[in-house]
């Protein structure tokens, strides 16, 4: 059994960052867009999204479930899978966004790709700066990179 019980569709979103030099780079079958996968019943997503991740890419240093959001009539769960290198697939440049904001009990009305990214990008830099597993699946520069992206957590509380 799942530990969070969904009844309905679950689609996986992964978005696939590598560095190159200085620069974190989106990229992944897609290329630079978000990687869309449907679930079945009763899969796990995180199981579904490590098996895909492995057999698409082969190597990934980090994958990591950073948010879930309802849209298009599903569950997206997204995923963080962060890869040693690009390949043969297509890339761009990581654009920063400004993040989705929600109401006190209402999500936004509208989400972004970029700050979904955003999101998932200072979740990561949060969790390099306190788990151990992303520490150290991640090198200096990579640990250097994420620095950039402060996480803000409870900021509207201020």
């Amino acid at each position: 059994m799942l530990p969070l019980d969904v009844e309905g569709p679950v689609t996986i979103e992964v978005f696939t960052i590598a560095r190159i030099g200085d620069v974190l780079m989106l990229t992944g079958p897609c290329g630079p867009a978000p990687w869309l996968i449907e679930t079945g019943d009763g899969e796990n997503p995180l199981d579904t999204a490590v098996r895909i991740i492995k057999g698409a890419l082969r190597e990934s240093l980090l994958v990591h479930s950073t948010s879930w959001r309802f849209e298009r009539g599903a569950v997206v769960l997204t995923f963080l899978a962060v890869v040693p290198e690009i390949g043969a697939m297509d890339a761009a440049p990581v654009e920063r966004s400004a993040l989705a904001r929600n109401a006190e009990h209402a999500a936004p009305d509208d989400i972004s790709y970029g700050q979904v990214l955003e999101h998932a990008l200072r979740h990561l830099a949060w969790l390099a700066e306190d788990d151990g597993v992303v520490q150290s699946a991640l090198d200096a520069e990579w640990l250097a990179l994420l620095g950039g992206y402060v996480p803000e957590p409870f900021r509207q509380l201020n």
